[in-house]
């Protein structure tokens, strides 16, 4: 279900204006709260400086975000990696970029992303505001020259608009990577039952996913997977392989020790995320628990803390509980109502 034009609200603002004489607007300013609020157990989240959130900025990010014409053959948008009904990831292993050309990486989960240091799978981008570039020039994803889109995009009357008002300027670079980063810091998610459960409400979360949640700790599963965030924001080799086809942040740094390494991904909707692993090679959260409790693959690389563990049938059952109870289902059921 889309949501409705920015130009309509305006229309409607504007005839109630002129139907109460010159009275000030009484409208409150478009805050993250009308979108998606902070849980109260999440830190503030800081906007920055020249990028403060409004309305019809938001509109443009989120309308940029599942258009079609970002990419070379009119066919995938960012929402194609990035789906809604996938708590902002993808089901297949490695998906299709335009004209069907493939990569070799799985599609990350775009959630709170405003409180992210960096991004992408090496870290390499400090900034939310940059991190669209990659994909968008990428070949294998849409495969389009930025100041060609941006032109492209510029002859759009609603984007235009929405530029003027958003930024107090014309559509160009500058507006295009800030508006969806804009629109991406609102993808906040922190409403799952473990959310509830810190919150105080003790029955929130079932025995298991309790028990779940006592063994995710005993097995230092959250020496990565940190905080309310469920990710460390670092790079790790978890021996996945012998030997990794795709070398890692060993691409940004040409340090032989960040071969194989990789952002820790957030555990956040997990089990709405399937498959798993930068490449997508395991396919459920049995065979993520399957390979860590064998202890990796012993890559030169692997970090000391993958070491064999052993887990029975009630143990497994349990994690998978408090994977379960990491579930935000308002996230996934508001998510849905994005698309215009």
């Amino acid at each position: 279900m889309g949501r409705p034009s920015i130009a309509l609200w305006i229309l409607a603002a504007t005839m109630a204006a002129g139907s109460a004489g010159c009275r000030p607007d009484p409208s409150p300013p478009f805050t993250l709260d009308d979108v998606r609020p902070v849980p109260p157990h999440f830190p503030e989240l800081d906007w920055p400086e020249d990028n403060p959130l409004n309305e019809a900025k938001w509109e443009l990010g989120r309308h940029l975000f599942f258009d079609t014409r970002l990419s070379a053959q009119g066919d995938v948008s960012c929402a194609t990696c990035h789906s809604p009904s996938t708590a902002m990831a993808d089901s297949q292993p490695v998906t299709p970029g335009t004209g069907g050309l493939m990569g070799n990486r799985n599609a990350s989960a775009l959630v709170n992303l405003g409180w992210q240091p960096r991004f992408h799978m090496e870290g390499g981008v400090p900034s939310l505001e940059t991190q669209a570039l990659a994909p968008l020039q990428e070949p294998h994803e849409l495969g389009r020259d930025l100041l060609e889109v941006v032109a492209d995009l510029a002859q759009d009357a609603r984007y235009a608009q929405w530029a003027q008002e958003g930024f107090g300027q014309t559509f160009d670079a500058f507006v295009f990577t800030r508006s969806l980063a804009a629109f991406q810091r609102t993808l906040v998610s922190g409403s799952a039952p473990y959310d509830r459960w810190l919150q105080g409400d003790n029955l929130a979360m079932s025995e298991a996913a309790l028990r779940g949640m006592g063994l995710f700790d005993d097995l230092a599963c959250g020496t990565c997977h940190t905080d309310v965030w469920f990710t460390d924001f670092q790079t790790h080799n978890i021996g996945l392989t012998e030997e990794y086809a795709d070398p890692g942040t060993y691409r940004l740094t040409f340090d032989s020790l960040d071969i194989g390494a990789f952002k820790t991904p957030s555990l956040r909707n997990i089990a709405r995320t399937a498959p798993y692993m930068h490449d997508g090679s395991l396919a459920s959260l049995d065979d993520v628990l399957d390979h860590y409790a064998s202890g990796g693959a012993g890559h030169p690389n692997q970090d000391p803390r993958v070491t064999p563990f052993e887990l029975d049938q009630e143990g497994r059952e349990d994690l998978l509980a408090f994977m379960q109870a990491l579930t935000d289902s308002s996230f996934v059921t508001w998510s849905s109502t994005l698309a215009p």
